[in-house]
């Protein structure tokens, strides 16, 4: 539901056990989370719900590579292998489609050198993919078993099936939450004016309307937006805690056979999703004049998507996106307590992974917040990620993830 009573706020009597900032996929998550633990919660977000970043169209979700794994890579193994039952469970409670589907993904091999590296890629996934009672192949094939998805131009050295891979629809997926949690008693919703400041010695924040709103914990999840909010209550960093990096994407309109992959090749995505629609993304933009316009770089991108899928020729674009993700200061996730503020704690910085551990990422939040250790890599930790900040004296942490 929808906070309208201006007078409570205006008067200091608006609390909440647990403020949230941020009303993309990570404070949603946390919200839902939070709900079906009884915590009292209010959401904020000045723009909109799922307004930035979560509000975009490609909804990929895939793993990193089998090889060289580590706490990292099986805590994004976990999260994609649980997800499909969160997302059911939801499903089921709201009667909305997410758009979920675990698809595959296939990935020409232009080259014969590449050949070799996938089918050790193909021993690894048979040890690291199988965990749980599920197990997903990683194989390789000569060519793809789906006529031109892709074209043949660019597999001559063969195909790799990657049988974990899936999607889902941003919009559908964020909708789906947003209407459980208005059925909830527990969560309210206040839209429309961002928070402008935090007072973490008084546990408030102050919205851009004057508004001030108390907390028991505040957790950021504003995506961005985190980063100043997190750094003005602390010593302030030699870097910021993190940036923007721009992304553009769009969708195509061209009905498709439901069981088909998506197609990924050297950070290109070609991801069908429901009612004929198809994504295409993304550029990774460090250096931009606007972050929300989109330019000859989407349409480089388009161009590359119709050679590598040729049934996109001729269909038309029916959208173009652009945006920011929030990507930290030493790349992983930003999550858990402020060294210096025990309750004020960061949800945010997933930057390409984060609609694939979300859920995961906000239940070890909460759990941090009712007074457990914080579950998850070292690096993921907001205390590491202030550490880093406060020594960085150059720029090399803020190269692209590879």
């Amino acid at each position: 539901m929808v906070m309208s009573d201006k007078t409570a706020a205006m008067s200091g009597q608006l609390r909440a056990d647990l403020v949230i900032v941020g009303g993309g996929i990570m404070g949603l998550w946390a919200a839902l989370k939070a709900e079906r633990r009884g915590i009292d919660t209010i959401l904020i977000d000045g723009d909109g719900v799922a307004s930035g970043a979560s509000g975009g169209l490609l909804g990929a979700l895939m793993a990193h590579m089998p090889d060289r794994w580590n706490e990292k890579k099986q805590l994004q193994f976990e999260g994609l292998l649980s997800l499909e039952a969160e997302i059911a469970l939801l499903e089921d409670e709201t009667g909305h489609s997410a758009g979920y589907h675990r698809c595959g993904r296939l990935i020409p091999l232009p080259k014969p050198h590449l050949r070799p590296i996938a089918e050790r890629h193909s021993g690894e996934a048979a040890t690291n993919w199988n965990q749980e009672g599920r197990a997903f192949d990683w194989t390789v094939l000569d060519e793809s078993a789906f006529a031109d998805w892709p074209s043949r131009s660019f597999s001559k050295a063969g195909v790799v099936f990657d049988r974990l891979a899936g999607r889902v629809s941003p919009r559908a997926l964020t909708t789906a939450i947003r209407a459980r949690l208005e059925r909830s008693g527990r969560v309210r919703f206040l839209v429309g004016s961002a928070v402008q400041s935090i007072n973490a010695g008084a546990r408030q924040v102050k919205l851009a309307d004057g508004t001030i709103i108390g907390y028991g914990d505040l957790l950021v999840a504003a995506g961005v937006g985190s980063f100043p909010l997190l750094e003005a209550i602390g010593p302030a960093p030699r870097k910021p805690l993190g940036r923007g990096v721009k992304g553009q994407a769009a969708l195509l309109k061209l009905d498709l056979p439901a069981d088909l992959p998506l197609l990924y090749l050297d950070g290109l995505y070609v991801v069908p999703h429901e009612g004929g629609l198809v994504a295409i993304g993304s550029t990774s933009e460090n250096t931009f004049e606007d972050p929300f316009s989109t330019d000859a770089q989407l349409d480089v991108l388009i161009a590359g998507a119709r050679e590598l899928a040729p049934a996109l020729q001729g269909a038309e674009v029916v959208e173009r996106w652009a945006g920011l993700r929030p990507k930290a200061v030493d790349r992983d996730p930003m999550v858990g307590p402020h060294p210096d503020h025990p309750h004020v704690h960061a949800l945010t910085g997933g930057f390409k992974v984060s609609f694939g551990i979300a859920h995961l990422l906000a239940a070890a939040a909460l759990d941090s917040i009712g007074g457990q250790a914080l579950s998850l890599p070292h690096g993921f930790a907001l205390a590491h990620h202030v550490s880093v900040a406060a020594r960085r004296t150059d720029d090399k942490e803020f190269t692209e993830i590879p």
